[in-house]
């Protein structure tokens, strides 16, 4: 038996989250966060020890001062690609220790 109100699950989900700004925020970090792994790929992955958020700063330990240096010369773009990733503006500023 069909319903009559049906609706695909994304446009549900979607309407959810719009009701949910607080869910809708936490959900975006946890894309940034993963995204993190996906986006710089498994090298980098190796040298990141710890990544959190703490008022959409994005801080990120590292294990190697080389790859930390190369990193903050392109922070501006990871910020960019990640904020693309998470679907709205969320990361405002990484912190790499």
């Amino acid at each position: 038996m069909l319903k009559k109100n049906a609706q695909p699950i994304a446009t549900v989900l979607s309407e959810f989250l719009n009701e949910n700004p607080g869910l809708k925020i936490a959900v975006a970090e946890h894309r940034a966060v993963s995204a993190w792994r996906e986006l710089l790929g498994e090298g980098v992955s190796h040298y990141t020890k710890n990544i959190y958020f703490q008022r959409n700063v994005l801080h990120v330990q590292l294990t190697s001062s080389v790859l930390r240096a190369e990193l903050i010369m392109n922070k501006q773009s990871l910020i960019d690609k990640l904020n693309e990733h998470a679907g709205m503006e969320i990361v405002k500023e990484i912190v790499f220790r």
